[in-house]
């Protein structure tokens, strides 16, 4: 009896070291969100209550004289003030700062939606397949979500297991690199980027700037009559006719011609503004 009690007990001590073994492999995995901001109160309560229910949000905010700074730490974020260095170095800045195993790099005019939070959490609950996921992103325009003209699905790679990924250096229209293959998320990322036309106009003055700054360093600068007349006009016309025509915006309505046309009329500044600074520069 002596022996079969023994025996029973290492027995058991056995399960419970596999039963651990098993748990520590499916164990959850935790989840850091990185968000950049400034001046984004009107944005940024949206933004984090949608990921109210990850582990750590960390936000890098770069001079805010708005509320931001309050709701942040209301929402519970670690919140760092740095200055401005640029959209990709900022963002890799907080992910740098996030310490859980996996981040998801959320701008603060973005919700995660419902059904992207549960797809989230059921992948993250088990093994991931790839080391970065691109999310499907839905945008707004004067509060109408586009279907068409390259708006849809536009995907993003935006969730990535920590040190796996990260954005390249550029001034604008910064995109995310991955070391590795990548997977695909079905649930959609809400982008509410322009619900006014105000905004729209002030966003892409500061953008166009900013891409005209790297137009420069290509030494595309239009200085050649049929250069200037490629870029400041049938560039445009040409951005316009692929995306409202070929790639079909205008199924999406009014919202689809206001928003390609004034995509277009960006287009135009851009080039503007890098002939203007190659003539200031010469």
């Amino acid at each position: 009896m002596h022996n079969n009690s023994y025996d029973h007990y290492i027995l058991f001590q056995l399960l419970d070291s596999v039963s651990l073994l098993i748990y520590s492999f499916h164990v959850r995995k935790s989840l850091s969100v990185a968000v950049i901001s400034k001046n984004e109160a009107a944005n940024l309560p949206r933004a984090l209550e949608s990921v109210h229910w990850a582990d750590e949000i960390v936000v890098v905010d770069s001079g805010s004289t708005d509320a931001t700074l309050e709701i942040a730490r209301k929402a519970g974020a670690r919140v760092f003030e740095e200055p401005w260095m640029g959209y990709a170095q900022q963002k890799n800045l907080a992910i740098a700062l996030s310490n859980s195993d996996w981040i998801l790099s959320l701008d603060a005019d973005e919700e995660v939606s419902a059904e992207l939070a549960g797809e989230i959490q059921r992948l993250l609950a088990g093994e991931p397949a790839y080391c970065a996921y691109r999310i499907p992103r839905r945008n707004h325009f004067l509060g109408k979500a586009l279907h068409h003209g390259g708006y849809w699905p536009d995907l993003k790679l935006r969730l990535f297991r920590a040190g796996a990924a990260r954005f390249e250096d550029r001034l604008v229209h910064e995109t995310m690199k991955a070391d590795g293959p990548t997977g695909r998320l079905s649930a959609p990322l809400l982008h509410h980027c322009y619900p006014t036309m105000d905004e729209y106009i002030e966003h892409m003055n500061r953008y166009s700037a900013e891409a005209a700054q790297m137009q420069v360093k290509k030494g595309r600068m239009s200085r050649s009559l049929p250069a200037f007349l490629w870029n400041v006009l049938l560039n445009p016309v040409a951005a316009f006719s692929y995306k409202y025509i070929v790639r079909m915006g205008f199924l999406d309505g009014r919202e689809g011609l206001l928003m390609h046309l004034n995509h277009s009329v960006y287009v135009h500044w851009k080039f503007v503004k890098a002939w203007r600074m190659g003539k200031s520069g010469e």
